[in-house]
């Protein structure tokens, strides 16, 4: 693994681990939802730990797909900025630690592939390599 690679993976990681952390103590140590402790935990805590496996293991393809879910605390962080002024501070370290989250990943997940080889060929290669 290249050096740089090897920064996206260490962003992408510690961002990542660092949203789950925010959004524990957002969720359970502070007194700010209304909510059930069952519903929060089903709404904002279970999301992350889908894919958390396979971002500590280093998978590309997990990288990838996990930017899909971060997109839920990114439209989350944008709202509460809006609607809670009292929570402006917590939204927008959940802001700052999802974007650093996506960037993390989405290149980890670009750079790491291509040196692996996988990923998607384009339509043009795909018709040369079948001679159509």
């Amino acid at each position: 693994m290249s050096p740089a690679v090897a920064r996206y993976r260490w962003l992408a990681l510690v961002s990542y681990l660092g949203l789950l952390v925010w959004v524990l103590l957002w969720q359970f140590a502070t007194g700010y939802s209304e909510h059930s402790l069952l519903f929060r935990t089903l709404v904002y805590v279970v999301p992350l730990l889908f894919p958390l496996i396979g971002i500590i293991r280093g998978k590309p393809y997990t990288h990838a797909w996990a930017n899909f879910i971060l997109m839920w605390y990114f439209l989350h962080s944008l709202t509460m900025l809006y609607v809670a002024p009292e929570q402006r501070w917590w939204a927008a370290i959940e802001l700052l630690l999802t974007t650093l989250a996506f960037i993390g990943c989405t290149w980890f997940a670009r750079h790491q592939g291509r040196a692996l080889g996988l990923g998607l060929k384009k339509l043009k290669d795909e018709k040369k390599e079948s001679g159509n």
